[in-house]
């Protein structure tokens, strides 16, 4: 038996190996185990281990079945195992949902969630952390072609937001991708732009969401009155390419080439839309904040909405995306800090979840949840999304002026104190260096006489 067994392997090997030069040193092998097999079957395990150590082929078989055997069966239990505790740890809640109904005014407060793996599942990530509305990626918005809606995910989206009393027309306000830029002059850029946009929309309606919220776009250097004019006209052409969904211009932070920072330019963009029901605004505060539109005091933001309501128009407006900010007041810097951390306060937060004209809009949380784990590493912590909306909700009908509004606004502003010093520092350190560069070159056009001085 053993010596039958042998003369398998070789033949095996040899056939698989192809190599002509080993075979002679087979041959040798296998007669030398057939002399011991004669004299004493005790010894031929080991002598045949001997007598084979130099054969290639002999050697290479038997290491085969360990690595495919042996190996790879405690890995796929320990994979299967972390999935099904992923996926039970997310099925927990971390907060209920409030009745809106109990708001007054009534206000839905949500959290930009991920669509990850479809847009189903935008719905239940909204209900792990109670949010009464939500935003979400439609598709991947870090590339610019992508597979259509799925249809089974569609209807999921659908069937989810009905069972958990999400109104998909009112409530949900995806956001845009970052790559769109409606007010690129590039023929060609403008038309992959404009596809992608469009296609967004098809994917709103087919949802049945009516609120589309993006950024207006950036003018790439060229005049602002043209690059409005390419915005409005790329969104005209989108309306009359679909049927139902209004199109929410965002608000920017940055000055220079971005568009849409000043209520001014929202207002022009507007002002050349055709369909006038087919446009609309999402006040982000921290954009508004960093753009010189104060909230901070009740008379701060009275002044700012009042003139929203006067440039814009209050009818315009659909929709908030709330975060503070780690940047300091006209500071141009988009750094978006949690709820009464940042330079904006929390007293901000409260002139708007008490103002009556908001109400049923929905708001949107793009806070920051990344949080250091025990490992060190920054992981997403969505108890933070969890817990803010619970916040927010607490300040309607809050006395801005009781013992515990002035106890709450005092502990986040002492967790966000650090951080605001840090930006504080270096937004101070970059007005010093600009304002001396600004100096240095005043004073070199100056030497080369007044003609240069007046083209400043």
């Amino acid at each position: 038996m053993p010596r039958t067994s042998l003369r398998k392997k070789q033949a095996v090997s040899y056939n698989e190996d192809h190599n002509d030069d080993e075979m002679p040193q087979v041959t040798k092998a296998v007669a030398a185990a057939s002399k011991v097999v004669d004299k004493t079957k005790g010894a031929i395990s080991k002598t045949v281990a001997t007598k084979t150590t130099s054969a290639k082929p002999v050697t290479k078989r038997k290491a085969e079945p360990e690595a495919e055997i042996e190996a790879p069966a405690p890995a796929t239990k320990t994979v299967k195992k972390r999935k099904t505790k992923a996926k039970d740890e997310d099925a927990t809640p971390l907060a209920d949902r409030t009745a809106v109904s109990t708001l007054k005014p009534t206000m839905h407060i949500g959290a930009h969630v991920s669509a990850a793996g479809g847009v189903q599942n935008s719905v239940t990530n909204a209900v792990h952390i109670g949010a009464n509305a939500f935003a979400l990626f439609l598709k991947s918005q870090r590339k610019w072609t992508n597979p259509p809606l799925d249809p089974e995910a569609k209807n999921q989206f659908i069937s989810l937001c009905k069972d958990h009393s999400y109104s998909a027309g009112e409530h949900a306000l995806p956001h845009g991708s970052y790559l769109v830029n409606l007010a690129q002059a590039d023929q060609e850029k403008a038309n992959q732009a404009y596809t992608s946009f469009v296609d967004d929309l098809t994917r709103c309606e087919q949802l049945g969401i009516r609120l589309y919220n993006f950024h207006p776009g950036n003018t790439g250097g060229d005049a602002r009155a043209a690059a409005i004019g390419r915005i409005a006209a790329q969104l005209n052409k989108s309306h009359k390419a679909t049927k139902t969904v209004i199109t929410v211009l965002e608000n920017m932070a940055g000055s220079g080439n971005v568009v849409g920072s000043t209520w001014e330019d929202l207002r022009d963009i507007i002002d050349l839309v055709e369909d006038k029901e087919r446009v609309g605004v999402c006040i982000d505060t921290c954009h508004a904040f960093a753009a010189g539109y104060d909230l901070r005091t009740p008379e701060a933001f009275k002044k700012t909405i009042d003139s929203f309501n006067d440039i814009v128009g209050h009818k315009y407006l659909k929709a908030f995306h709330l975060n503070d900010s780690k940047a300091p007041f006209n500071s141009n810097r988009d750094l978006h800090a949690n709820i009464g951390t940042g330079f904006l306060g929390l007293r901000a937060f409260h002139s708007i979840m008490n103002h009556a004209p908001f109400a049923g809009m929905p708001m949107v949380l793009e806070t920051p949840i990344d949080r250091p784990g025990a490992d060190g590493k920054s992981a997403e912590d969505k108890k933070v999304w969890a817990d803010e909306i619970k916040l927010l909700e607490k300040l309607v009908g809050m006395d801005a002026e009781s013992d515990e509004f002035k106890e709450l606004e005092k502990e986040l502003q002492a967790k966000g104190e650090l951080e605001r010093n840090k930006i504080q520092d270096q937004v101070d350190r970059k007005s010093a260096k600009d304002a001396k560069k600004g100096a240095k070159k005043g004073g070199k056009r100056k030497k080369k006489g007044d003609d240069e001085d007046e083209s400043e």
